[in-house]
């Protein structure tokens, strides 16, 4: 039996240094996989939009503004911008969007991958007199599903053919229904660039923009409806550069304060509980490895919070370890052997560690899900290190515990 334990633990050590070379940047094998940090750590740029919902109804502005951040961050992702940070946030009962870039810091660079993204409207056309006046319409890129190139089949000019989902197709149907022999505006970044005239009503959700574009506006029209276009307009109100030299010294800060803080918990840990301390120590090294290893695999993006999330998670590691020896204390106090005492401190420490972990848990899964961007990484580094540690706890201590503490009055298995 012990000399299964042994192996078992051999297996978790090892598992442990093979993370630690993966997650250490200077080892061959931490370049297979770049850890992926955040704006506050790399630098980057932070840029914030006012959104304009007042053509907007109100029962639909949250799926609106859900769908505007959904696009940014795919026409984000089509410049190659590594994890970009896009979230949904309030300002005096205003809608703002927050544009997080790590990596970028050209300002000018992201404003304008964010600003190109495309506004696709259509627009009634009214004679009043010799004024022509433009009706906005509920018909805008929300509902775009598809657009592709195509050519006029008789004079071979380029075109976007575009679709439309099943409530785009219906508005488009109504609204074509009720222009025949009517000109009709579309308007591309509050720009018309087509004014067709409606020969009959218009079913499927199918349309063509057929302006006067060479091959290569077409083509990044095309591409610009797939990343998505804007249900909203937005207006940059805000905008901040972090610098690359300020975040590496925000990283070094938190490694080192990090580092010293595990050095305290390992001192005062071996100081207090000798021995056990020793395995206690072993086991938040292991847990260390461990919890880094599945932060890069799956992967997380470590923000300063986030970075926070994990440190605290070392102390909550080592406080189920408290609660296990001293148990283990109060039994051999009364008298059972180290290994029966060792047995019985787990059982009984068990569920003390089992209901704080679960509240920990529940906590951390509310703030990721009902809170946004920085407090959403501090909890998704709290949730995952607190699993990794009741692992830690019950099952990498207890197995150092029970490979290298014997009874001297027992024989050895």
């Amino acid at each position: 039996m012990r000399n299964q334990q042994a192996l078992f633990l051999a297996l978790i050590a090892l598992t442990a240094v093979a993370a630690a070379f993966f997650v250490y940047p200077g080892s061959p094998f931490g370049k297979w996989q770049p850890w992926r940090l955040g704006l506050d750590l790399v630098g980057g740029s932070h840029l914030v939009y006012g959104v304009d919902l007042s053509k907007v109804a109100s029962g639909d502005q949250d799926s609106v503004l859900n769908g505007l951040r959904d696009v940014i961050e795919r026409r984000v992702n089509l410049f190659g911008v590594s994890e970009p940070q896009v979230y949904v946030a309030k300002s005096a009962g205003e809608s703002q969007l927050v544009v997080e870039l790590a990596g970028v810091s050209n300002i000018r660079d992201a404003i304008r991958q964010i600003g190109e993204t495309p506004l696709l409207d259509f627009r009634e056309v009214e004679q009043v007199g010799s004024s022509t006046i433009f009706n906005p319409t509920n018909l805008t890129g929300r509902y775009i599903t598809k657009a592709e190139l195509t050519f006029n089949e008789t004079t071979q000019a380029p075109q976007v053919a575009i679709s439309f989902n099943t409530e785009g197709a219906g508005i488009f149907e109504r609204m074509t229904e009720a222009n025949v022999g009517k000109p009709l505006a579309i308007f591309l970044d509050n720009v018309p660039i087509e004014i067709p005239v409606v020969q009959e009503k218009i079913s499927g959700g199918q349309a063509v923009i057929s302006g006067k574009f060479t091959f290569d506006e077409a083509k990044q029209l095309v591409e610009r409806f797939n990343a998505g276009a804007l249900p909203a307009p937005i207006t940059l109100i805000d905008q901040l550069t972090v610098d690359p030299s300020l975040g590496a010294d925000s990283l070094r800060k938190a490694i080192l304060a990090g580092a010293i803080g595990t050095l305290l918990v390992v001192i005062f840990m071996i100081g207090y509980y000798g021995t056990f301390g020793v395995f206690a120590s072993l086991a938040l090294a292991i847990y260390i490895f461990l919890t880094l290893g599945v932060f890069k695999i799956i992967p997380i993006t470590l923000s300063l919070a986030g970075l926070a999330g994990f440190i605290l998670t070392i102390g909550m590691a080592v406080d189920a370890n408290i609660l296990i020896f001293e148990r283990v204390k109060e039994e051999t106090k009364k008298g059972l052997s180290k290994v029966a005492a060792i047995q019985e401190g787990f059982r009984r420490a068990w569920p003390s560690i089992r209901d704080s972990n679960t509240s920990t848990i529940i906590t951390a899964v509310i703030l990721y899900f009902f809170t946004s961007s920085f407090v959403k990484g501090f909890a998704l580094t709290l949730l995952v290190g607190v699993l990794v540690s009741m692992f830690s706890a019950i099952t990498t201590t207890r197995l150092f515990l029970r490979v290298f503490v014997r009874d001297p009055t027992r024989p050895n298995p």
